[in-house]
């Protein structure tokens, strides 16, 4: 998917939602533990239930990882899903991917030719040897880990190397790689303030931003600071949207807290 169409379903859905497909059978409502695949069984309902309230789905790899072949067959599934029934819709593998050479190359491969998202999240503490790899890879996007929502950001990311905070070293620099126009930028959602500063490195560049609403994120901060001329904002919502309710209305009360989210940014965009 190329930028501009992003764009276009942004200003045609009057969002700019990534939903976070988390799953934790732990967490899931009981009665689809019955399911053959309940993984995917509980994916097709939220898809299902908010595709129109959203432009983007993130999965975060680990939760499929963890539960080793199935849970891979499980996203395979959900992302094959997607890309069949909802081929608008924007997708992100959230890998934290990010080696050097033939090794990011392959995970790169993994992702975008074998599962066929859109984008690939990637560390960039190794540098432009182990970022490059993915950005090779036309009308496909890698979103480099900028600055992040944990608290344990502050341990590296906000400290001052040469007069300057790394992070804006790491924004800088990523400018000057091959293929940059290829590149997003996750910003934590708890970190808004920074938001202008960033906006003045990289003023037109995609931000995925997550920690909006379990994690305590503002959204108005965050498209104060961060929305730039076409929009340039995915504002992601994992636990609060996909665990509204762990009975069997789960796939309804997803579907509510998303369209409450989906109306704030309408009056942003508006």
């Amino acid at each position: 998917m190329t930028t501009t169409e992003l764009i276009n379903q942004i200003r045609k859905k009057k969002s700019f939602l990534c939903i976070g497909l988390d799953v934790d059978l732990n967490k899931i409502p009981q009665h689809l533990l019955k399911e053959e695949d309940p993984i995917f069984a509980f994916n097709k309902a939220i898809i299902d239930a908010t595709h129109h309230l959203c432009v983007a789905y993130k999965p975060n790899t680990a939760f499929y990882e963890a539960y080793g072949l199935k849970g891979w067959k499980a996203l395979e599934k959900t992302i094959k899903y997607l890309n069949e029934k909802y081929p608008e819709i924007f997708t992100i593998a959230d890998a934290k991917r990010g080696d050097i050479g033939n090794t990011s190359t392959m995970y790169a491969q993994a992702f975008f030719e074998d599962l066929a998202f859109d984008s690939v999240t990637v560390a960039p503490y190794m540098g432009k040897d182990s970022v490059e790899p993915f950005l090779a890879f036309k009308n496909k996007h890698t979103i480099l880990l900028a600055l992040t929502s944990n608290a344990g950001a502050f341990d590296f990311q906000t400290k001052t190397v040469e007069g300057k905070e790394l992070y804006k070293q790491v924004l800088d620099t990523s400018k000057t790689w091959e293929n940059a126009e290829n590149l997003m930028y996750v910003v934590g959602a708890t970190k808004a303030e920074y938001l202008a500063e960033i906006r003045n490195i990289i003023p037109d560049s995609f931000l995925l931003v997550p920690g909006v609403g379990a994690q305590g994120g503002n959204l108005q901060d965050v498209c104060k600071y961060g929305m730039s001329e076409n929009v340039g904002l995915l504002i992601n919502s994992s636990r609060g949207i996909i665990y509204a309710s762990s009975g069997e209305d789960f796939a309804a009360a997803a579907a509510s807290k998303a369209e409450a989210l989906q109306k704030e940014m309408a009056v942003e965009l508006g």
